[in-house]
C-alpha cells in the first residue's frame, strides 16, 4: 500500500472526545480510546445503548454493532466513492426498478440483534419510505459493501458481514475488495452462512444471480485501482 492507502486507525482523537461528549450520561465512563480503537469498559453496550449511543455520534464517527461489540466504520474516501457510483449506474441501467441506496443502516444478524452500516443496499424504489434509522432486512435484495483501507477490513468485511448478511436472510452479499482487486458474490442463505461464493477478478463480468439479476461488466474499476 501507498502512504496514502496505509492502515488508518478506527477514528481520531478529537473524534473521540466529540463521541463521549455527545453521549449519554450513563455511558461516557465507559467508553475508551486504546491504540486508535473504540473500546467499552465493563462490558458490552446492549442493543438500547448502541442505539442511543449512534443517534447522537457526530457526523464524522459511523458506528456499527457487529456480534456484540462496538464498531467503527471508516469513513469513504474518493475511490470508494466513486466505486459506489459506478455500481449504482449499472443497478440503474439494467434495473431501473431497483435502487441502490446509500449508507443504509440494517438489523443484521441472528434475530437481528446486529446493527450494520451497509455502504450500499438494493431494494425496490420507496422500500426504505417511512423507515427510522435501522430497518429490517426483509425486502433488501442485496447488501454491498466496499472495503476501506482500515485495519478491521478483512474481519468485518471478509467474516463478520458475510455471516450477519446471511443470518439476516439477506439473498446476496456484494463485496468490492479494494485490497485485492476482486469482487465477490456471496449468495444462497442457509442456516446462518451463504452457501454460494464466487471471487472475480476486476475486468472480469460478474453475473449477479436472482433476485438481482444484473451482469457487471467491472472493467472500469481497474481505474480505482489503490
Amino acid at each position: 500500500m501507498t502512504p496514502d492507502t496505509a492502515e488508518r486507525p478506527q477514528m481520531s482523537v478529537e473524534d473521540f472526545e466529540e463521541l463521549v461528549r455527545r453521549a449519554p450520561r450513563e455511558l461516557r465512563n465507559r467508553l475508551e480510546f486504546l491504540g486508535g480503537r473504540l473500546c467499552v469498559r465493563h462490558g458490552p453496550l446492549d442493543i438500547d445503548e448502541f442505539e442511543e449511543l449512534a443517534a447522537v455520534a457526530p457526523d464524522t464517527v459511523r458506528l456499527e454493532y457487529i456480534k456484540g461489540k462496538l464498531e467503527v466504520k471508516a469513513m469513504p474516501d474518493g475511490n470508494h466513492r466513486e466505486i459506489f457510483v459506478w455500481l449504482q449506474e449499472q443497478c440503474m441501467q439494467y434495473r431501473p426498478d431497483l435502487r441502490l441506496y446509500p449508507e443504509s443502516g440494517i438489523k443484521a444478524e441472528a434475530y437481528r440483534n446486529g446493527r450494520a452500516r451497509t455502504d450500499g443496499a438494493v431494494a425496490q424504489r420507496g422500500h426504505f419510505r417511512g423507515h427510522g434509522e435501522w430497518s429490517d432486512t426483509e425486502g433488501i435484495l442485496m447488501a454491498v459493501e466496499i472495503t476501506s483501507h482500515d485495519r478491521d477490513t478483512d474481519r468485518r468485511d471478509r467474516v463478520d458481514k458475510p455471516a450477519g448478511y446471511a443470518a439476516a436472510s439477506i439473498p446476496i452479499y456484494l463485496l468490492v475488495d479494494r485490497d485485492n482487486n476482486t469482487v465477490v458474490v456471496f449468495s444462497d442463505p442457509k442456516d446462518g452462512r451463504y452457501q454460494e461464493s464466487r471471487s472475480y477478478p476486476w475486468g472480469s463480468v460478474v453475473e449477479l444471480p436472482a433476485p438481482v439479476g444484473i451482469t457487471l461488466n467491472t472493467e472500469e474499476l481497474k481505474d480505482y485501482a489503490d
